[in-house]
């Protein structure tokens, strides 16, 4: 009866092993990570104008950033193409990192910025909340809130 035992116990323990290894080797992601950074964001209700400096961190490749704006919990009915140099729903062409005529690495220090277009709902105005989002290839690397002036 202890040879069963035995054996039993030993097969038990290797399945246990090989589970812990699958789910390790499942976890373990070859994915290189997104890039850790601080934003400061600025907007201009006058000016209907929305800047974000980078202020700290890993450059971000701008050509793979996605930018959602939201007023007031809305979301921009056009959203900026970032990089762009004239876009549906902006005014003119954006500053630094979001034109599409610069460097599309975007580094600590660096000011982007967008200027909404009154055909653009909803209207930024002074002492609306604003928000960003900054993602990389879908994943979230910033969310910013500030208040118009």
């Amino acid at each position: 009866m202890s040879p069963v035992v035995g054996v039993l116990a030993l097969v038990a323990l290797t399945v246990c092993l090989a589970a812990l290894v699958v789910v390790g080797v499942g976890a373990w992601s070859l994915e290189s990570p997104s890039p850790t950074t601080a934003f400061d964001l600025s907007a201009d209700g006058n000016s209907s104008s929305v800047e974000i400096e980078h202020v700290a961190g890993d450059a971000v490749d701008v050509e793979e950033l996605e930018v959602m704006i939201a007023i007031n919990g809305t979301e921009l009915s056009t959203q900026p193409p970032v990089p762009f140099v004239g876009a549906s729903g902006f005014d003119g062409a954006p500053e630094g990192p979001f034109n599409a005529k610069a460097d599309p690495k975007w580094t600590t220090g660096e000011r982007a910025g967008v200027s909404i277009a009154g055909t653009n709902t909803p209207t930024l105005s002074a002492g609306d909340t604003v928000s960003v989002t900054l993602a990389v290839d879908g994943e979230r690397i910033a969310e910013l809130e500030t208040t118009a002036t």
